[in-house]
């Protein structure tokens, strides 16, 4: 009889510190005795070893294809660094190039005398300018002197400003400014700064309206606009309003502030909005830091010019001849649209 011999099979020599992968090759050349061919287990194993090379050559071009794309798709936030006198050049010629865009630039709200204009300028908190403007010529026909307005019924006050907004708060403070100015200025609005801000209702920003508007004195207004547009072009990244006016009132000559606001305030109504500004049809591109935030295709950014620019009315039922001239659209009576 013929001895058959027993078929050897190699010993595997322990491996003192087995690593993941070697031990999944070793598994795949592993092979049964009596076939030669590749064991379930050992195609699993192998094909494990092939998806996760090539999920390794995939994986790197595209983390560098991520790095390459990241900054393009970010589009962070420029920050300048430019010295103080630099600072002074570029915000100087923002309001030179504004000056030229809006040489019409005036305060929109309708008056004709400081008394009208401080009563108005009250009446503007947490509500438009244009819807004040529908508002207060009821209002003065009614009571055209700060006489008439202090003995005023609060309730047919309450009745005339109902569309503004916080209607009771507002009679309540324009009964008593008006009573402060009979009782404590002979019925005439004071052209002081420390006069007005005595006033109930009246705070530094009204004052500097006033004071830049009916009396011809210099003032920075930091309404909601001039403070948005002022920090993001870098002039200052202060968010209180009297350290914002300090920061600003810094950069330029005394003689420019009033121009400055109304400059600075037509710029943010009509083109730099809040939430989607028209960076492709801003005139003062080259000079922002925050270029790019909003739409940058000129075509799609004409779309969203506000007011004149975009075929829409001002804010003033009775605006200024050269706001006029330069094309400008009253804005509807209340009740007219």
């Amino acid at each position: 009889m013929k001895t058959t011999k027993a078929t050897k099979s190699t010993p595997v020599k322990p491996v003192e510190k087995p690593v993941a992968k070697k031990a999944a090759k070793k598994a795949a050349k592993k092979v049964t005795p009596t076939t030669g061919k590749t064991t379930g287990v050992a195609k699993k194993a192998t094909a494990t070893i092939k998806k996760a090379a090539a999920a390794s050559k995939k994986a790197a071009p595209a983390k560098a294809a991520a790095k390459k794309t990241a900054p393009a798709q970010a589009a962070p936030k420029k920050a300048i660094v430019e010295s103080h006198a630099a600072l002074v050049r570029r915000a100087r010629r923002i309001n030179r190039e504004l000056a030229e865009v809006y040489p019409y630039a005036h305060p929109e709200l309708d008056f004709e005398n400081p008394f009208q204009l401080v009563i108005a300028t009250v009446l503007s908190a947490q509500t438009t300018d244009l819807r004040v403007n529908q508002t207060t010529p009821g209002l003065f026909a009614k009571y055209p002197t700060p006489e008439d307005l202090a003995a005023a019924n609060p309730e047919e006050v309450e009745e005339i400003l109902r569309p503004t907004g916080f209607f009771r708060a507002k009679t309540k403070s324009v009964i008593g400014l008006s009573k402060a100015l009979v009782e404590d200025f002979g019925g005439e609005v004071p052209g002081r700064l420390e006069d007005l801000v005595k006033l109930p209702g009246v705070g530094r920003k009204t004052a500097f309206v006033v004071l830049g508007n009916a009396f011809g004195r210099p003032g920075i207004t930091v309404d909601t606009h001039f403070g948005r547009l002022v920090r993001r072009w870098q002039w200052t990244d202060e968010t209180d309003p009297d350290k914002v006016e300090a920061a600003v009132g810094a950069l330029f000559p005394k003689s420019e502030w009033t121009m400055l606001s109304h400059h600075v305030i037509f710029h943010g109504r009509r083109i730099c909005h809040a939430r989607k500004p028209a960076c492709g049809a801003c005139p003062i591109a080259p000079l922002c830091p925050a270029y790019g935030e909003g739409e940058t295709d000129p075509e799609k950014a004409r779309k969203l010019l506000k007011y004149e620019k975009g075929g829409f009315p001002g804010q003033r039922l009775n605006p200024p001849q050269s706001y006029l001239d330069a094309g400008g659209i009253p804005a509807p009576p209340l009740g007219a649209g």
